[in-house]
C-alpha cells in the first residue's frame, strides 16, 4: 500500500495556479475569489492571459519582481487596479514608475473596490488588470 502511495506522488507534478482565461470575480473574502465556478485561496492576478494565484499577502510587500506576469501582457493592458486589502493604500513609486514605464496606468483602492471596478471595466471590454489581495470579509461581487 505505501508504495502505490509513493507511486502517486511521483506522478503528481504542482504547476502554479493559472485559469487561462479572463473572467470576472462572482466573490471575494473568507482569504480567496470565486470566478469561473471555481475558488482560490489567496491572492491573485487578473490579466488579459489568464487568471494567476499571486504570492503576495500584503500590499505592502508589492515589487516589479512580484508583478512580472503583468509586464508580459503590458501590450493588452491600459489601467492595473490594485486592490490593497481593507484599506486604500499608495502603490510603491517603484512600481507606479515601473508599470507606467509599460504604459501602464495604475489604481489604488480597497480589495472590494477594485473587484466590482474590474468587472464593470472587463464587461466594457477595456484593457484592464487587477492584482488583488485577500480579504478574509467574504462579501458578493456587486
Amino acid at each position: 500500500m505505501a508504495d502505490d502511495k509513493n507511486k502517486i506522488r511521483a506522478g503528481l507534478e504542482m504547476r502554479p495556479a493559472h485559469f487561462p482565461g479572463r473572467a470576472s470575480v462572482d466573490a471575494y473574502g473568507n482569504g480567496g475569489f470565486r470566478f469561473a465556478d471555481m475558488s482560490h485561496r489567496g491572492s491573485i492576478l487578473m490579466l488579459p492571459s489568464g487568471i494567476y494565484g499571486w504570492d503576495v499577502q500584503r500590499f505592502a510587500d508589492v515589487t516589479m519582481e512580484k508583478l512580472t506576469e503583468v509586464v508580459a501582457d503590458a501590450d493588452e493592458i491600459e489601467i492595473m487596479l490594485f486592490g490593497c486589502g481593507n484599506d486604500l493604500m499608495p502603490v510603491p513609486a517603484a512600481v507606479k514608475q515601473g508599470l507606467s514605464a509599460h504604459g501602464i496606468r495604475t489604481e489604488p483602492m480597497s480589495t472590494g473596490a477594485a473587484v466590482r471596478t474590474y468587472n464593470v471595466l472587463m464587461a466594457e471590454e477595456r484593457r484592464v488588470a487587477a492584482a488583488l489581495i485577500a480579504v478574509d470579509e467574504a462579501k458578493l461581487a456587486r
